[in-house]
């Protein structure tokens, strides 16, 4: 009896998942995106339970053989919100989450679900019939996925990607992520003028602030 409500359980936990295989793979395939799911243990675990199912692993492998796909990853790798996403990782306060997730049954009970779940063996088991898989076998017949990977360098989307660095707006969204508190998490306190009030000017103690206009 307990072996079926767990079942039942996990079952419902996959269902619930609120992110569909196209979702995860899009993610996964965004350097911004990706690192955003590394420090959540929620969208980890929503992630992990997509992963385990055959159809990301085909729309993964589909986006794989599509060069714009890698132009969009370069694409995001610069801009400016990369810098933002991978900060993360140097917030406290990201590791607090992984500390309280794994003291916490449920992420363990949630990340288990897919394993417990006998549709996703049978996803598995016919995955080797299923079109999607098929059609990418029949790609390398097919003349217009080489001729898309020879036209890939004089795509109008890889010339302008070519041309970024010399656009002087670059550097400047670079910068002014760098500069803005907001990138660091908690340590960008350290960076930021109004954390420290009184003591970045020491003379304004003997200026009173003027009052405020009625």
């Amino acid at each position: 009896m307990k072996m079926i409500s767990a079942l039942v359980l996990a079952m419902i936990a996959t269902a619930a998942s609120a992110e569909t295989p196209e979702q995860t793979a899009a993610n996964l395939l965004d350097p911004v995106k990706a690192a955003h799911i590394a420090a959540d243990p929620k969208a980890a675990v929503a992630t992990m339970t997509n992963l385990m199912d055959p159809a990301t692993t085909m729309i993964l492998m589909q986006k794989g053989m599509d060069p714009a796909t890698f132009t969009k990853m370069m694409q995001a790798g610069m801009s400016p919100d990369i810098l933002k996403a991978y900060m993360a990782f140097i917030d406290p306060n990201m590791y607090m989450k992984w500390l309280a997730a794994s003291m916490d049954p449920n992420f363990y009970t949630a990340a288990m679900a897919p394993l417990m779940n006998p549709n996703m063996y049978m996803k598995w088991l016919g995955a080797p019939l299923d079109p999607r898989v098929l059609q990418m076998a029949a790609a390398p017949l097919n003349p217009n996925m080489y001729m898309n990977w020879a036209m890939a360098p004089v795509a109008p989307a890889n010339l302008n990607m070519m041309m970024a660095p010399l656009n002087p707006n670059l550097y400047t969204q670079w910068a002014g992520a760098a500069a803005d508190p907001k990138t660091y998490g908690t340590w960008g306190g350290f960076i930021n003028p109004a954390t420290y009030g009184n003591i970045a000017n020491p003379f304004a103690g003997f200026f009173p602030a003027a009052p405020a206009a009625k």
